[in-house]
């Protein structure tokens, strides 16, 4: 194809950049103005449908508190990447984190956006790099539960051995692939189907995979969005967060010309979008937002 899609990751990102685009003055986001829209949306959706997303959306016809949308799965959601450039205070941006993961309830799912909502605040306002705001917030019990410094720690060491030349797995072929199924558990979806979960949606697989490529591409976005793709599983869920750490990091320029202005169809869109945030007003268009 000529010109890229987002799928459903990515046009939940522009869900919630195209309400922010009509909140003024900046405040919160409510879910009161959040849920109409996205119920909006849903009528002409033209991504895949998520289980959560189809379960809100019945609960909401049944008549459930905007509050108590959200269903069990651990799949990793991470759709406010917009609001990095809305939201200057980091708890705003974490608030937004979870405003936005309102058809997930499940505890390791919003604990995940939450960790990465931190990590990217401190990049941007403090100019710390991937891995300092990664360990830093992960280093920090108040923030971060024991599941996601886990998760860190698994990560990290993992990438570190991949970037080692005396380590064997830096030599493998297909390292990248070897990493993420090693960092991984047995997932039964059936008797006779086990799978690694380092590929699957769950956050668990999801969080430390997204990190293992941030910190072994950190110098290009283009190379982790393309050893990203290579692994496979759910790619789309690792590659939002990849791209919003690493856009954060590196700036706009660092999206290659094969994924930008021309190749994405909403990348016009999106551009107007995020003329109409905040801190790019302030700011006169900061290339690292």
């Amino acid at each position: 194809y000529q010109r890229r899609v987002h799928g459903d990751y990515g046009d939940y990102n522009i869900l919630v950049l195209e309400h922010l685009a009509t909140v003024s003055p900046p405040r919160r986001i409510e879910l009161s103005a959040l849920v109409p829209h996205w119920q909006k949306r849903m009528e002409t959706w033209r991504a895949w449908m998520c289980t959560q997303t189809r379960q809100a959306l019945m609960l909401l016809d049944r008549g459930a508190p905007l509050d108590r949308l959200g269903g069990n799965s651990n799949a990793m959601v991470m759709r406010y990447a917009g609001a990095v450039a809305y939201f200057s205070e980091e708890e705003d941006l974490v608030d937004a984190a979870l405003k936005a993961s309102f058809t997930h309830a499940e505890r390791t799912a919003r604990e995940g956006a939450v960790f990465f909502a931190r990590v990217v605040h401190r990049i941007i306002h403090r100019q710390l790099t991937p891995r300092e705001a990664i360990e830093e917030v992960a280093a920090d019990s108040r923030l971060s539960s024991s599941f996601v410094q886990l998760k860190v720690k698994q990560a990290l060491e993992k990438a570190d051995e991949a970037m080692n030349p005396e380590r064997p797995l830096s030599r493998e072929e297909f390292a990248d692939d070897l990493a993420l199924t090693s960092m991984a558990r047995l997932w039964d979806v059936g008797r006779s189907e086990p799978i690694k979960v380092g590929k699957a949606s769950p956050t668990e697989g999801v969080l430390p995979g997204a990190i293992y490529f941030i910190i072994k591409y950190q110098n290009s976005l283009h190379d982790a969005a393309v050893a990203n793709a290579m692994v496979g599983g759910d790619s789309a869920s690792r590659a939002v967060i990849i791209g919003m750490i690493l856009g954060a990091h590196l700036g706009v320029e660092s999206i290659p010309p094969t994924l930008g202005q021309g190749k994405l169809v909403e990348w016009d869109h999106v551009s107007a979008l995020l003329d109409q945030m905040p801190l790019l007003k302030v700011e006169g268009g900061n290339d690292e937002l």
